[in-house]
């Protein structure tokens, strides 16, 4: 029964540790039964890649959507999402220089300062570094007010990696134009006259809600 009440508890936790590592899985799967494209190693970095950015951006949706509907059990979402978007952004990372260049130093150097996808996802990867290590809440306590301000980098790295993603993919830019315009929408919602606005008509609109129930509830009775 204990069991039984913490997963209800805690239902949205476990669904999103599910739903990030499930791509994971399929990926070996289709590794391990040579399902992959012609190109293992694009297909592995393409996949891994995407995973990483779809995660980072649902991360940075937790709180507009709190800020939108009151929803705050998605604020203790951040860290768990954000952690797998670093995952799955070091597997990318891992599979460009291990898989890709065999970790020769010099041919990485090369291909990270010759290719300019290669240099906004580098730049990418290098600030999302430190915000994964700074995650904990013992690094929030040591860096007190400049924790936040150090982590208001992620937007930096998401735009870093929605380029990164389109320079990447060269002809159909659909999808990351898609992100970008999801990272775009979220980083207006840091604008603090448009989160007044918001708030203020999420208030104007629970106080109507209020008043429609209240009135039913007393022709009703």
């Amino acid at each position: 029964m204990v069991l039984i009440r913490k997963v209800r508890a805690d239902w949205l936790r476990y669904a999103v540790h599910i739903g990030a590592l499930l791509p994971l899985a399929l990926l070996i799967w289709d590794y391990a039964q040579d399902r992959l494209s012609v190109n293992p190693i694009q297909d592995i970095t393409l996949r891994t890649g995407k995973y990483g950015l779809v995660l980072l951006v649902l991360s940075l949706a937790c709180t507009p959507v709190n800020s939108l509907f009151g929803y705050r059990p998605a604020l203790r979402l951040r860290r768990p999402l954000g952690l797998y978007a670093f995952m799955y952004v070091a597997l990318h990372f891992l599979t460009f220089i291990g898989l890709d260049y065999g970790f020769d130093l010099e041919l990485i150097r090369g291909a990270i300062f010759e290719k300019r996808y290669a240099v906004v996802g580098f730049l990418a990867f290098l600030i999302l570094v430190p915000l994964a290590v700074t995650s904990t809440k013992g690094w929030m306590r040591r860096l007190g007010k400049q924790w936040k301000v150090l982590h208001r980098g992620v937007y930096l790295a998401a735009l870093l990696a929605v380029v990164h993603f389109v320079w990447f993919v060269k002809s159909d830019i659909r999808d990351p134009l898609l992100y970008g315009a999801m990272v775009g929408g979220l980083l207006l919602m840091r604008v603090p006259a448009l989160r007044r606005g918001v708030s203020r008509l999420r208030a104007r609109l629970r106080g109507s809600t209020f008043k429609t129930s209240e009135r039913l509830h007393i022709e009703l009775g």
